[in-house]
């Protein structure tokens, strides 16, 4: 049986998981129903079409060996690199009917889903499952996917939910280049570059630590963004025309991220002013992940992210004011590099042993909250039209994982002409999940209007 051990960042997720803080990620796809069984039917696809997608068979197991000996004896492998780490490895028996579930009928799919999300993945088998729901109606049905993020960030959790959807002519993602076999003596020709390279990561996990340091001063947030651990979740999902984020960017300037980052900033503006707790003064720090995945590549597997660390300017009373803001912020984090700030902070976890990893899991996890208030993510989705069972796929909310300490995150997709916003909260912090879905409508009403005056 083959595997392969855990990137550093993966190994990272793995181990801060707890039970009131799952790490997984998620996906809530809505479909049209043709007919009444068409919830049941995509149920038994799902599990047919899953048991021909590697990916799907993989679990992730514990390593107990002293040293990776598939690497070279070189300067940066003379330490114990999976000795308490994990590895992936394909399921012989792999049963795709323990993970798909058809569920009863729903009235409200965020609600059923939040439900969903409050579980832990089994970590003994492949980390993933896939909840059908019906719709009460008749009239569309709902998937959830879940997918822990030690084995799928964003785009890989794309590319694995698209794999058991309908077949489309989609371009064949790029083949993995062949490495040339390993010895276990290195090749002194490049053992000058690689001090130089041990050096050079050295300095910028050096200046990643000042950064991250710098961030925590004069912290300016809101005791609503902050959560004990409860384990309960609640879901909202936002709908956006596309066309309505085009006419602000056009007029103002910037992205449609930006312009989506601060629709996040002015509807926390809007929720605190209206819960009482009050936005002067609150400047939130928003983790923005950005992917280091190329597009197209359909390896490596697991996660290959760094971040924006941003102040959300949320005690702006000018919705264009706090747009500028955003997109100011987000051009000096692009010109540093992703490689640089305290954003980058998940580079780290590849200067950390495995053993490192699994003893300081537990405090890493509690330690979130001292780097940054809310998750703002983005993740981006083909403009194909998708369908499951022929089905069409109409609306798709992404759902983040939350952090340990807080108690909001945010991811959004892009998706025929739509954005959609997913929120995933803390269900006892924030039970007014709907108040903050309708001040991001609202807010996308006010930047319009700011931008069209």
């Amino acid at each position: 049986m083959t595997s392969d051990l855990l990137a550093p960042l993966d190994l990272a997720f793995w181990n801060i998981e707890s039970a009131e803080h799952p790490m997984h990620l998620g996906a809530l796809g809505v479909f049209t129903a043709d007919s009444p069984t068409a919830a049941a039917h995509a149920a038994e696809l799902l599990a047919a079409r899953a048991a021909g997608v590697p990916g799907l068979r993989m679990r992730i197991r514990d390593v107990w060996q002293p040293f990776d000996l598939t690497r070279p004896l070189a300067l940066d492998v003379l330490r114990p690199l999976a000795f308490g780490g994990a590895a992936r490895e394909a399921v012989p028996d792999f049963d795709p009917s323990d993970h798909v579930r058809l569920h009863a009928p729903a009235e409200d799919f965020h609600a059923a889903a939040g439900a969903i999300m409050e579980r832990p993945l089994e970590r003994g088998r492949p980390p993933w499952e896939a909840h059908v729901l019906p719709g009460a109606d008749g009239r569309a049905f709902a998937v959830l996917f879940k997918f822990h993020h030690a084995l799928a960030d964003g785009l890989r959790a794309l590319t694995l939910a698209a794999a058991v959807l309908d077949p489309m002519d989609l371009p064949a993602p790029r083949p993995r280049p062949e490495r040339p076999a390993r010895s276990l003596v290195p090749d002194v020709r490049t053992l000058p570059d690689r001090v130089r390279g041990t050096l050079a990561d050295v300095g910028r996990a050096l200046d990643i630590g000042a950064s991250v340091a710098r961030a925590t001063w004069g912290v300016k947030s809101s005791a609503a963004l902050v959560s004990e651990p409860t384990g309960t979740r609640r879901i909202a999902g936002v709908v956006v025309d596309l066309d309505e984020v085009h006419k602000v960017r056009k007029s103002v300037g910037g992205t449609v991220n930006d312009v989506l980052i601060a629709v996040v900033a002015g509807a926390l503006r809007r929720w605190l002013d209206e819960r009482g707790d009050g936005s002067a003064g609150v400047a939130p720090r928003a983790l923005i992940p950005v992917s280091r995945r190329r597009p197209r590549t359909a390896h490596p597997q697991g996660n290959r992210l760094s971040g924006y660390l941003i102040r959300l300017p949320v005690d702006d009373p000018d919705p264009l004011g706090r747009l500028a803001a955003v997109r100011t912020a987000m051009d000096r984090n692009k010109d540093a590099g992703p490689h640089r700030g305290a954003g980058a902070v998940a580079l780290l976890a590849d200067h950390v042993p495995a053993l490192g990893h699994r003893l300081s899991g537990p405090v890493v996890g509690q330690a979130a909250r001292l780097l940054f208030d809310i998750l703002v993510t983005s993740v981006p989705l083909p403009s194909l039209g998708m369908k499951l069972g022929g089905c069409p796929l109409t609306e798709v909310y992404p759902l983040a994982p939350l952090a340990r300490g807080q108690a909001l995150a945010v991811a959004v997709s892009t998706f025929r002409g739509r954005v959609h916003y997913g929120l995933v909260a803390d269900a006892e912090a924030v039970p007014d999940l709907e108040a903050l879905a309708r001040a991001l409508r609202e807010e996308v009403v006010a930047l319009v209007e700011a931008a069209e005056a």
